[in-house]
């Protein structure tokens, strides 16, 4: 944990977030500022800088992440989404703790 870190905090339950799972390693929660319809954070509960900071000792974790994003989706009712991980602050990262963004819903999201 970072003593600094807001996602550490909301791990902690020292922020409050509007937390909608949760296990040993990981919690999910919607996002405070969407961009579309359903749009939610997977967070792991170690902090990780970003995933340039990942190794070999993560592989497990991300791969744990990436197959929970389409059943979270799936039970908030999404039948397709985008996902999104910013790494480094040239790649758009705002919260220095490593997570993904889940979105989707409507026809909001751009096509790319």
């Amino acid at each position: 944990m970072s003593a600094d870190c807001i996602f550490c905090k909301i791990v902690t339950n020292d922020i409050p977030s509007n937390k909608f799972y949760e296990d040993d390693e990981v919690i999910a929660f919607h996002d405070i500022r969407p961009i579309a319809p359903v749009h939610f954070l997977i967070v792991p509960k170690v902090h990780v800088e970003s995933l340039a900071s990942c190794d070999a000792l993560h592989q497990v974790l991300l791969g744990k992440i990436m197959l929970l994003a389409p059943k979270l989706a799936a039970q908030l009712g999404l039948k397709g989404f985008r996902t999104m991980i910013n790494t480094g602050r040239e790649g758009g990262q705002e919260v220095f703790h490593l997570h993904i963004h889940v979105f989707g819903g409507g026809d909001t999201l751009p096509k790319v």
